[in-house]
């Protein structure tokens, strides 16, 4: 069955209405908020653009763009940078072919970055998916890719 941004609308108005929850279940639907059904969405919720853009523009883990078949989230938390993650960052970039909040050029990932993964006595972490990886070395983020083909 084909979701349509208008099935997923219908069963977020709600009186008031939820921004936020209604982003969240667009993007649960889609991967992504695409910017222009950012009017529709607006429409469907009785509030204006702006609104939604606000609320779009705030919450990080909303995505505007498609992302790619795998999310990387980094971990650039207090204690992740004191061990040093930024080697093994600039390694994933070089290797993935984009900077931190890009899609890689064969859409095979989206590197995002978070600040705690909750992990932190094993720190640096990184999460593909939900699959955690710590410890983080530049030659062990680059052999993690290998196992999300």
């Amino acid at each position: 069955m084909l979701t349509t941004l208008d099935s997923v609308l219908n069963k977020c108005v709600s009186s008031p209405p939820n921004i936020l929850a209604t982003l969240q279940a667009v993007q649960a639907a889609f991967g992504y908020v695409a910017l222009d059904s950012v009017p529709q969405i607006a429409a469907a919720l009785g509030v204006t653009d702006s609104d939604v853009r606000g609320v779009l523009s705030f919450y990080h883990d909303l995505r505007t763009a498609k992302p790619g078949k795998h999310i990387i989230r980094f971990c650039l938390g207090d204690s992740c940078r004191a061990t040093h993650c930024e080697k093994s960052l600039a390694a994933l970039e070089k290797k993935l072919g984009c900077e931190l909040g890009a899609t890689s050029p064969n859409r095979r990932f989206t590197l995002e970055k978070v600040y705690c993964l909750g992990n932190c006595a094993l720190s640096p972490n990184m999460m593909i998916g939900e699959e955690i990886y710590s410890r983080l070395m530049p030659k062990s983020v680059t052999a993690a890719l290998e196992n999300h083909a």
